[in-house]
């Protein structure tokens, strides 16, 4: 299940998220001073700083205190990506996947992603382990796939959880390990995936039969 950064999916991108904090213009923003704020955004953006010019972006995208210029919003998103900001890189990622602004290109939705996920942008790992799983503008290769829904996992993705422990469970793109699958289905669980909780109950039960009467 996805939970990204800059827009969440529902049919397409269709929402941004808040610009990131810790930035001149951040109060303005949060104040609905959106003229003071992009104004801010845009200076520290010329000079260079990465997060301004993802505030930008969003801005653009949203329409706040500009009409809604997808066109900037992208040129900023680059900016922000080219930058290695990894949630702009990880936005970018899936604007590829969707065709949302840009031509639909899954090998750029993959390369994206991979920038990110190589800064430990978890739900970019996340998402870069299914484009291995699948195949998508990579070549498929499990193997990879496991590493990164791994990585994804240990940063305490429920959904990444439950999908190495699949892969320990059966033995996809890394070796067969019910112990090691049951502790990843159990950490699901314990972040409130019933599904997963009854997965691990049922892999202990394998290993560790209850004795008969």
């Amino acid at each position: 299940m996805r939970l990204p950064w800059f827009l969440l999916l529902l049919s397409g991108l269709a929402q941004a998220a808040p610009p990131l904090p810790d930035i001149e213009g951040w109060q303005d923003y949060q104040a609905g001073r959106w003229q003071q704020a992009r104004d801010r955004f845009q200076r520290a953006a010329a000079d260079g700083n990465r997060v301004a010019a993802f505030n930008l972006a969003i801005m653009h995208w949203r329409g706040e205190s500009v009409p809604v210029n997808r066109d900037k919003a992208i040129h900023w998103l680059r900016v922000a990506a080219d930058r290695h900001l990894p949630q702009a890189q990880y936005a970018l990622g899936l604007l590829y996947e969707n065709g949302d602004g840009v031509p639909r290109s899954q090998p750029q939705a993959t390369h994206w992603f991979m920038r990110a996920a190589l800064q430990g942008h978890r739900v970019a790992q996340l998402d870069l382990g299914t484009q291995y799983y699948l195949g998508r503008g990579v070549k498929q290769d499990l193997r990879m796939a496991a590493y990164w829904y791994q990585q994804a996992a240990e940063q305490g993705d429920a959904g990444a959880q439950y999908l190495i422990a699949s892969m320990y469970e059966h033995g996809d793109g890394i070796s067969q390990d019910l112990e090691s699958a049951i502790r990843w289905y159990a950490r699901a669980g314990v972040q409130g995936d019933v599904a997963a909780s009854l997965k691990a109950i049922a892999l202990a039960r394998r290993i560790s039969p209850s004795p008969s009467p």
